[in-house]
């Protein structure tokens, strides 16, 4: 802790899953937090030691259940929680403590629209109305003034800090977009799932949640907002046998006389001086190894072989970028400290 700095007290709830494990690996080292609670329902009473060996040497509580928590000795909550049960807890918070939502309950500002794609009625839609999406790069004035922030999910994330600059000046169309993404395994996940075992996945790559997964909306609410009308895209997730890492590669159709030299120029324009979001040189295509760990988005577009199309890749760190390491940017905006705080991480390679 940096000394005459009065620390931003911390509860993680949901600890022992991989976006806790990620939270408590970068907050051990971030100068203005301290982690004085963190939750886990099945492990409650365990060192942290037990549940992730790689921590051992950090000062860490214990976790412990929600019900157990003192909240007047905390200043924000990171929530990461399964989908679904997020609502009801944040909603039995008290009002003053700030809360970061790892979780989509929060994302989609039509309570409508979640219960038609997650199965049950929104169980806090007054605390919805309340809610800001934390993608840090497109809303950060919003966020700085919040006190319930969605942070965005991984495929999202990956999707829209490239489409969003180019919807934003009118470059392509917005009838037709295809996303194809491909997720390392730990986006499903600590969990014990038949569908994650080392022999489902391991030797092979298959699509999953076609034309149904749950990040679609998410999504298109995002790029309608961008482009100013409703838009649909298609897009279609794919599991790979890596642990982290999303690659993202985006088919779209320019409006003519752009080209695929005018998307990436805009894209340079909109993250120029960004400390995360990067546009690489000339040429030079994403690759989910050279984020990995970071906090990094790393996009290009290219021109394609048909005549009047592109193809825009990104690539992200999906435990960082798409999740933990996003939450403690939106964390430092909340707090108005500068955004790469606790974050500058570099790369693991290889």
């Amino acid at each position: 802790m940096t000394p005459d700095i009065t620390p931003i007290r911390v509860a993680v709830l949901g600890a022992s899953g991989y976006t806790g494990a990620e939270l408590m690996r970068l907050l051990v080292r971030h100068p203005n937090a301290a982690i004085r609670v963190l939750t886990g329902e099945r492990q409650a009473g365990k060192p942290v030691a037990e549940v992730f060996p790689h921590l051992m040497h950090e000062d860490l509580p214990r976790l412990c259940r929600i019900d157990e928590v003192d909240w007047s000795g905390i200043d924000l909550v990171f929530c990461a929680l399964p989908h679904g049960t997020t609502q009801e807890v944040i909603a039995g918070l008290p009002s003053t403590l700030k809360v970061v939502d790892l979780s989509a309950d929060f994302r989609l500002a039509d309570v409508e629209t979640y219960a038609q794609w997650y199965g049950h009625a929104h169980r806090a839609p007054e605390l919805q109305r309340e809610a800001v999406y934390g993608l840090c790069e497109i809303n950060r004035r919003g966020v700085q003034g919040a006190r319930l922030v969605a942070n965005p999910g991984c495929y999202p994330t990956a999707a829209q800090l490239p489409l969003i600059p180019l919807l934003l000046r009118g470059l392509v169309e917005t009838d037709d977009i295809i996303i194809d993404a491909k997720s390392g395994v730990s986006g499903a996940g600590r969990d014990a799932k038949q569908a994650n075992l080392f022999g489902e996945v391991a030797e092979g790559i298959h699509a999953y949640g076609i034309a149904s997964h749950r990040h679609a909306p998410e999504i298109e609410q995002g790029l309608s907002l961008a482009a100013g009308r409703e838009m649909m895209v298609n897009f279609t997730p794919h599991l790979m046998p890596m642990t982290r890492g999303i690659l993202t590669s985006i088919y779209v159709r320019m409006k003519p006389g752009v080209s695929a030299t005018d998307l990436r120029a805009a894209l340079a324009e909109q993250y120029a001086g960004e400390p995360f979001a990067k546009v690489l040189p000339e040429g030079v295509a994403p690759q989910t190894r050279h984020v990995r760990g970071s906090n990094l988005c790393l996009m290009n577009a290219f021109a394609d072989r048909l005549p009047g199309r592109a193809i825009v890749l990104s690539a992200i760190d999906n435990l960082v970028k798409g999740a933990s390491g996003q939450a403690i940017q939106n964390m430092n905006l909340l707090y108005g400290l500068d955004e790469r705080t606790g974050l500058e991480v570099v790369p693991l390679f290889p």
